[in-house]
């Protein structure tokens, strides 16, 4: 079997784009980015990449997504763009953010 050929030599790129933005690594930017590996290795099987912005390094990064509050996530792909904003201990909240699960609604009886 051959190996598939990719344009430019580069892999596809993965169906879900997620940035964290942080400051620094301190405990809460530390915790955020645990809570979000766990969830993606749980629910997204290696589909998805994360990228890390250190706004304190590089707080100009923070106009383009309208960072208000740190830690933030943001799912750039697939599309639309969401935010959760916090250190994502909330799984279902997150699984919700991030559509992976539907919001439960209240039907009365």
């Amino acid at each position: 079997m051959t190996k598939p050929e990719w344009p430019a030599g580069q892999p596809p790129r993965a169906k879900w784009e997620l940035k964290l933005y942080v400051a620094e690594q301190n405990a809460r930017s530390l915790q955020a980015f645990a809570n979000l590996k766990h969830i993606c290795e749980e629910h997204l099987a290696g589909e998805y990449h994360i990228g890390v912005i250190d706004l304190l390094k590089n707080p100009q990064l923070a106009r383009g997504d309208q960072i208000l509050a740190l830690p933030t996530l943001v799912r750039k792909l697939p599309q639309p763009v969401r935010k959760i904003i916090g250190d994502l201990s909330n799984t279902e909240r997150v699984l919700v953010g991030l559509d992976l699960r539907a919001r439960e609604s209240k039907v009365g009886a």
